[in-house]
């Protein structure tokens, strides 16, 4: 089940904040949220709830064992298991492959064939924080499964981030609230991020996918920037959409998520686009990856090392394909060039810093987005006119271009940018103003609502990006 999805918004949202809110008892509220977020995840993945449950299990037993005599060893199991999951229901084939690439045909090994379970990168990550935090003292343990459960399975999170750490809703898990200003905050804070989602991401989806479904042959020069700059607002629009509305949901059922987005496309550097881009991935490798190998406390040699782990991690985080390591690999060069200030990212140049940094993004995220090295090294070079005919894919790239898509183009230059936002903070700061913003936002969240049913009523092209992470 899907955020985006009739299913969510007409049945399984309503029923479970309804009996969540009447209930007033804090115990049983849990056990709404636990059976509810199971529900969720066995709707569209009933064999794997099981992998989700022993995942849980044992992360709660190391938890209960980094304590003790044996902390340091338990430690090590925990982080050798949680990955090992990974490795085996994410990579395996991709390893499997490329060993085969390594050895002659009669020593070559069966690929496996097993299917991707929804969420796991993500609630892998959670556990494993957990189990950190704990050992090196930063969180209290978790006596009780189902309250661990309920932090490792909450629905708004549970499939496709933000990754929430422990320590940011370990209060919340046994002593929240559910306010009215809660409710009306989380259902503007959803109602955008559904928008987004719904409306922009969408619409910029299925101009992504028509290029780059194409042959290779009929990809030119405008239908490659055509494909590369939708499925760059496709992605933030999703990603960033999709957290919205986790955050909303969260501040609905009295928890408080960290920001994950905060404009990466304003950025000057890209260093700062990584301040500024997926921040619970990024704060988590920070804290659990590059800070105990390192960090830049041995030298810039060893920096530099720990921060080609980190972004090699990153990029195969995502998914087993050479694309998404090229693209993490990618940003560390371009981090490593920055901090030696051989690319030229000065505070005085703005203009040049921004274009510099986004196209450099754009870059990236269509070798991110092709299924094959070769499928986006051919699309980078034909955005330039290397080696292709500038004129082809032209009708296509003009065909798809209709008066909406470039309506929602034009919303999704204006909605990657805190212009919006600004406005409506110097409104808010106006005699009478914070009464007319809020009734406003609640006209605003109403018209993205009704805009999003619709679009979705009409069964319009809806993907789920995550699937492939």
């Amino acid at each position: 089940m899907v955020f985006s999805s009739v299913t969510f918004l007409c049945i399984f949202f309503p029923a479970v904040f309804l009996l969540h809110t009447v209930i007033p008892n804090g115990k049983l509220r849990n056990a709404v949220l636990v059976v509810a977020s199971l529900l969720f995840y066995a709707y569209g993945e009933p064999v794997y709830i099981v992998l989700l449950l022993i995942s849980v299990l044992l992360n709660y037993l190391f938890g209960l064992g980094v304590t003790g005599k044996a902390k340091k060893p338990i430690l090590v199991i925990s982080v050798i298991v949680n990955i090992g999951l990974l490795i085996v229901f994410k990579y395996a084939g991709f390893f499997a492959t490329v060993l085969n690439g390594l050895l002659p045909k009669e020593l070559e090994v069966p690929v496996p064939n097993i299917a991707l379970p929804i969420g796991i990168s993500f609630y892998t990550f959670q556990a494993l924080s957990y189990v950190v935090d704990v050992y090196r003292g930063q969180v209290e343990i978790q006596k009780s499964f189902f309250r661990l459960l309920l932090y490792v399975s909450f629905f708004p999170q549970l499939i496709a981030g933000p990754i929430v750490k422990y320590h940011d809703v370990e209060s919340e898990i046994n002593h929240r609230q559910v306010t009215v200003d809660g409710i009306y905050g989380g259902l503007i804070r959803f109602s955008i991020g559904l928008g987004k989602k719904v409306l922009i991401a969408n619409s910029m989806a299925f101009i992504a996918d028509s290029i780059y479904s194409l042959e290779l042959s009929y990809i030119g020069t405008l239908s490659a920037w055509v494909g590369g700059l939708a499925y760059l607002f496709q992605i933030y629009f999703d990603f960033s959409g999709y957290s919205d509305m986790a955050i909303g949901l969260g501040r609905m059922f009295g928890f408080h998520f960290q920001e994950n987005f905060n404009y990466p496309y304003i950025a000057g550097s890209i260093t700062e686009f990584w301040r500024r881009w997926h921040i619970s991935l990024s704060t988590w490798f920070r804290d659990y990856l590059y800070i105990p190998l390192g960090g830049n406390r041995k030298g810039r040699a060893r920096k530099i090392f720990n921060k080609y782990v980190v972004f090699f991690c990153t990029g195969i985080w995502h998914g087993a394909n050479w694309t998404f390591i090229a693209w993490g690999m990618f940003h560390g060069i371009l981090e490593m060039l920055e901090e030696k200030h051989w690319i030229p990212v000065h505070k005085g140049w703005k203009i040049f810093n921004h274009i510099y940094t986004m196209l450099m993004v754009t870059i990236g995220f269509v070798m991110f987005r092709a299924d094959t090295l070769s499928q986006g090294g051919y699309m980078i070079a034909a955005m330039f006119g290397f080696g292709v005919n500038r004129s082809f894919g032209y009708t296509k790239a003009v065909a798809l271009l209709s008066p909406y898509t470039i309506f929602m183009l034009v919303c999704a230059l204006i909605g990657c940018t805190p212009l919006m936002n600004n406005l409506v903070m110097k409104l808010r700061a106006k005699k009478h103003g914070e009464t007319a913003t809020d009734l406003a936002g609640m006209l605003y969240c109403f018209l993205l609502l009704a805009l999003s049913f619709m679009a979705l009523a009409a069964k319009s092209y809806n993907p789920f990006i995550y699937f492939r992470f």
